[in-house]
């Protein structure tokens, strides 16, 4: 009988992930769920995954879910540092330049599950691009996992806890060089996420595909206008 394997994630570069994992290990059963609706007890009951691994999720995980079922969780920060919301627009907007994902067990605190491993993560590029290269390191962490049957272990260390993000903390305001321009537009830039912005009593103005010319001190961006 083939083990089953579940993704768990409502983001659309996830898909690859799903896809690359069925290809690699034909002889499993590997499941993506990408709808909130979908993701209840009833349903995996009758699925019954070995494993639930969950790239990216915004909605809580009920505990007769994980502690009926091995949730994996992905967070991009050197837990315990940055648990909480946001973490990839925390890190930057925080100045860092580099992290690690955290792959971790899910219990009843807020990222604050056993650790199975860490592994190193580059922030450059737009909020889009990182994802996508978190998501070609999580195919390889769940190889990891998975292969080396990895028992997790406790956290330590100092807790940090982030605060996640309001759209309204998009707006560019009180910023005083380019280089924080830059971030901020930046690690906001991918789908489904509020775009850094400006506003004035008539209209909204949105950056995106933002380029940064420290020689020039230039940056050049894309920048959609809306009529408020």
């Amino acid at each position: 009988m083939k083990n089953k394997y579940l993704i768990l994630s409502e983001k659309p570069w996830h898909k690859k992930l799903y896809l690359s994992l069925s290809k690699k290990y034909v002889d499993e059963k590997w499941i993506l769920i990408n709808n909130k609706e979908k993701f209840n007890l009833n349903n995996l009951k009758k699925l019954n995954p070995k494993k639930i691994f969950i790239p990216h999720w915004s909605y809580i995980i009920p505990s007769s879910v994980y502690n009926n079922y091995d949730c994996i969780v992905f967070h991009m920060t050197d837990l315990p540092y940055g648990r909480g919301g946001s973490p990839l627009q925390n890190l930057i907007s925080r100045g860092f330049k580099k992290t690690k994902m955290s792959a971790l067990k899910v219990n009843k605190g807020i990222d604050a599950g056993d650790i199975y491993l860490k592994k190193k993560l580059n922030l450059d590029g737009t909020a889009e691009e990182i994802f996508i290269k978190a998501s070609d390191l999580i195919y390889k962490m769940i190889i990891e996992i998975i292969e080396k049957k990895i028992v997790p272990k406790p956290q330590k260390g100092e807790i940090t806890v982030f605060k996640r993000r309001t759209p309204k903390e998009s707006k560019l305001e009180g910023i005083k060089n380019l280089e924080t321009l830059y971030d901020n537009i930046r690690m906001l830039d991918a789908k489904e996420y509020p775009k850094a912005f400006i506003e004035n009593s008539n209209f909204k103005f949105e950056f995106n595909k933002a380029k940064f010319n420290k020689n020039k001190n230039l940056i050049i961006a894309n920048v959609r206008i809306y009529k408020k």
